[in-house]
């Protein structure tokens, strides 16, 4: 089993190959940038997974991880990181990553990602993605209910009620009932003034 870890943290970089290699079945590459990767990727012979730091000179967040997995080689290419949000994974994964990996896993439950990973599956551990989010307290939010904040990030990001309707997957009507509460409760009128208030409130 081939595995490249890409990471510009000597210190990690050089802890996880320790742990693969005493596993006595996988052959490790390493780099310290996306450029440096993609080299290896393009010269050597392909990788059973790939393992990318998030925040890594090059990445330029999932832009990095989306470059790597359109090159040649037909790589399995999974994130590693210590700060990346439950969005930014979900999105990854969306994008065709075979998962992510925080740099905060037990060195065993590492291995076992890694190889799980590298033999076809997806892999993003069950706590990090369901975890509650951690949201400070605000006075705005604390007037609304969940259900409330999440049509008003819709309209934060320019999204119609059709929009909001099918991310949340429920009835465009409903939306439009959540709406006119959600107006009277931040004091706007329509949608453009209510995405104003969330925004300038630091809301989203």
């Amino acid at each position: 089993m081939r595995v490249l870890i890409a990471d510009d943290h000597d210190l990690l970089r050089d802890t996880v190959v320790l742990f693969l290699q005493s596993q006595g079945d996988i052959e490790t590459s390493t780099a310290a940038d996306l450029a440096g990767a993609c080299k290896l990727i393009e010269t050597e012979d392909p990788y059973d997974l790939v393992l990318l730091d998030l925040n890594m000179p090059g990445m330029n967040r999932l832009e990095g991880l989306k470059r790597v997995l359109d090159m040649d080689g037909g790589q399995r290419v999974a994130l590693l990181s210590g700060e990346a949000t439950r969005e930014i994974v979900e999105q990854a994964l969306e994008a065709g990553a075979a998962g992510f990996v925080p740099k905060t896993l037990p060195a065993k439950s590492m291995i076992n990602a890694i190889k799980f990973m590298a033999m076809g599956e997806q892999y993003a551990p069950i706590d990090f993605m369901t975890a509650a989010e951690e949201t400070a307290s605000h006075p705005l939010a604390d007037k609304l209910t969940p259900r409330e904040l999440q049509m008003l990030k819709g309209l934060t990001e320019g999204k119609s009620n059709k929009e909001i309707a099918r991310d949340l997957d429920i009835s465009e009507p409903t939306v439009k009932l959540h709406m006119k509460t959600l107006y009277r409760k931040v004091g706007a009128t329509n949608r453009t003034q209510a995405a104003l208030i969330a925004r300038e409130a630091g809301l989203f």
